[in-house]
């Protein structure tokens, strides 16, 4: 061993032992945690003292403790646990179906030039279309059952995941392509060592978006010839004036959204740990 690799040696672990070890991500104080409850609880803590003082008319919005004890009431009875299940199956099958097709056609289109000139130009056009105002066709095609609820979801869930999921896969770095070619990859390898790792950014973005429009055509789709589910709840409700069912319907509806985004957000956290 040379005089000059003894110490090119030296130096690097010189380097390697003066370098400070990186620092642990920061846990969250509970501080923060609890800063982050102050306004909602202050809204509610406002909302209740206007509605006690009489400010806000009972008939035009019911109070928060007349809200509690109504949502208390319909989960004593079944009627709000069969309303949210009942919802909740109907979004789980719209996004597994419009998710299958939008992440498979965002997949042919962004590996082969001939899928995306086949299949980008009519999703472009297609998810320009206001899906809410093709109700009335869906209800003539599928009639008034199931169908036309779920295929809204669908049609919600598939646009925002293919869109990202297109320009996640054409937004991988083609060094990296290259890379996986002269090591003689296969196909199916560099689909999940290079395609799955670079496009799953992106995808997960997809996901979220998709999730929060698929609550947002299950409003919807709900308040349009629905004998079940939350927006049959709120739709009943609203015919009788029932303030405080509506906003049970509605809190569920938004408690629901975040337990999902959560879902997501906690599996993008670990699926994408490679990047921290």
């Amino acid at each position: 061993m040379t005089p000059m690799s003894l110490t090119l040696g030296a130096a690097q672990l010189a380097g390697r032992i003066d370098r400070p070890p990186p620092r642990p991500p920061r846990p969250r104080s509970r501080l923060n945690v609890f800063a982050r409850w102050v306004s909602p609880v202050a809204i509610v803590a406002i909302w209740q003292l206007l509605s006690s003082a009489g400010v806000i008319d009972p008939r035009t919005l019911a109070a928060p403790v007349d809200i509690a004890r109504r949502a208390l009431e319909l989960v004593e009875d079944g009627t709000l646990i069969e309303a949210t299940l009942t919802s909740l199956q109907r979004v789980a099958l719209g996004f597994v179906i419009g998710g299958a097709i939008g992440t498979t056609l965002a997949v042919v289109a962004g590996l082969w030039r001939v899928g995306e000139h086949a299949i980008d130009p009519p999703m472009q056009m297609l998810r320009t279309l206001p899906h809410f105002g093709l109700i009335p066709l869906f209800i003539i095609w599928f009639g008034i059952g199931e169908t036309p609820k779920i295929t809204l979801i669908a049609m919600g869930v598939c646009f925002p995941l293919y869109l990202n999921t297109f320009a996640g896969i054409r937004g991988i770095d083609r060094k990296m392509i290259e890379a996986a070619r002269s090591m003689n990859l296969t196909w199916g390898q560099r689909l999940r060592h290079v395609v799955i790792p670079g496009a799953l950014p992106q995808t997960l973005t997809g996901l979220r978006q998709s999730l929060g429009i698929a609550w947002l055509s299950l409003i919807v789709a709900e308040t349009v010839s629905a004998k079940s589910g939350l927006g049959y709840l709120i739709n009943d409700a609203r015919e009788f004036l029932e303030t405080d069912v509506i906003v049970v319907g509605l809190a569920v509806y938004a408690l629901l959204g975040l337990a999902t985004d959560g879902v997501v957000r906690a599996f993008e956290r670990r699926a994408l740990a490679w990047r921290s």
